[in-house]
């Protein structure tokens, strides 16, 4: 087991050379334990007074073996970085469930799992094994208002938003390598994150490395607050993340132009991690390990990632095929920064000097 920082080096070392590999979806594998009602409570929740089957990261209270498994197997699949069970380890998302006051233990016992899983892999292979501390968009938008007649109306304001970010942030860090904000469908909430991450590290000395991963909705080629992709990055780029990328939403034949971009422009690593293709009719996703890995592994061989990993519908066959695929490929080279003003609304806007 290495300490954090040698840990670090040693991945920014080999990221030189090769491709990372990041894990699969958790939430598919969780849907693979077929849990009812009783198997999300345990003993601990048996009369919790709502429903809290679906609530995925209670699993790291109630199921503690399972989740740790999980990480297991994407370990052994080939993933150098485990994102914790924590992706809505938030008061805000917890409150759906009742469970706000349990958030920050949640997020806690989410990173101590993959902490001793990624430890224990080390110690098995002899290679580093990092943890990134998941952070979720949360259930609340500050972008958009819930109310078609009440454009104004906002659920949370963003003070709200960064205090729920920082607990949880805070409760990670111990056993955290890297923070990675993932997900991000509206970039407002991403900054509320990025301040609680840089509050952390000047008020408490709390500091990891950042990573942030937006998400693109549709085809329309946006964030779900409108935003491009060039307009994501000009936004979030003041956090100078460790790496900058996208997943979700989209499967890997769709989200290749917009990782093209983001490696055009990005003067850090491109991170991504697709879904198994679109979900069908029954929300399911049916795109096999070598039909996503053959995608991926264009994406390393054309220079464009740094990092690559798997969203939804993603399983340890799928890093395995995604691992195999980009093996050889050399790592994308970020662009230097440029001399220019770059700003963003919806749509990028550049003046250079």
């Amino acid at each position: 087991m290495s300490a954090r920082s040698d840990r670090l080096a040693a991945l920014e070392a080999i990221a030189r050379e090769r491709i990372l590999i990041l894990d699969g979806a958790m939430g598919t594998q969780i849907q693979d334990l077929k849990l009812d009602e009783a198997g999300y409570r345990g003993e601990r929740f048996a009369d919790w007074p709502v429903l809290i089957k679906g609530n995925n990261d209670i699993l790291n209270l109630t199921a503690p073996a399972a989740v740790k498994a999980i990480h297991h197997a994407y370990f052994e699949a080939g993933a150098d970085i485990a994102e914790t069970n924590t992706f809505s380890s938030t008061t805000i998302a917890q409150a759906d469930y009742q469970m706000q006051d349990l958030a920050a233990e949640i997020a806690r016992e989410g990173a101590r799992l993959a902490r001793e899983s990624a430890d224990e892999q080390e110690t098995l292979t002899g290679a580093p094994k990092a943890v990134a501390g998941a952070i979720g968009p949360t259930n609340k938008t500050l972008s958009i208002s819930p109310r078609v007649n009440d454009p104004g109306f906002r659920e949370v304001d963003f003070d709200q938003v960064r205090t729920s970010y920082a607990e949880q942030a805070r409760a990670m860090a111990e056993h955290v390598d890297f923070f990675l904000v993932e997900t991000i469908f509206d970039t407002l909430n991403a900054k509320a994150a990025i301040k609680a991450l840089i509050d952390l590290c000047t008020e408490e000395g709390i500091d990891r490395p950042i990573m942030l991963s937006g998400t693109i909705t549709d085809k329309s080629g946006r964030t779900l607050s409108g935003q491009t992709a060039s307009a994501f990055w000009y936004s979030v780029r003041h956090a100078r993340p460790w790496a900058v990328g996208l997943n979700c939403a989209l499967g890997a034949d769709e989200l290749r132009p917009y990782i093209a971009e983001l490696s055009r422009i990005a003067d850090t690593r491109i991170l991504a991690y697709p879904n198994a293709g679109l979900p069908n009719d029954m929300g399911e996703y049916d795109e096999t390990p070598d039909q996503t890995a053959a995608h991926l592994g264009e994406w390393a061989r054309s220079g464009l990632v740094n990092i690559l990993g798997g969203c939804c519908g993603t399983t340890p066959a799928h890093i395995r095929a995604i691992a195999a695929a980009a093996r050889g490929a050399t790592p994308h080279r970020p662009v230097s920064a440029e001399r220019a003003m770059h700003l963003a609304g919806l749509e990028p806007f550049e003046l250079s000097a």
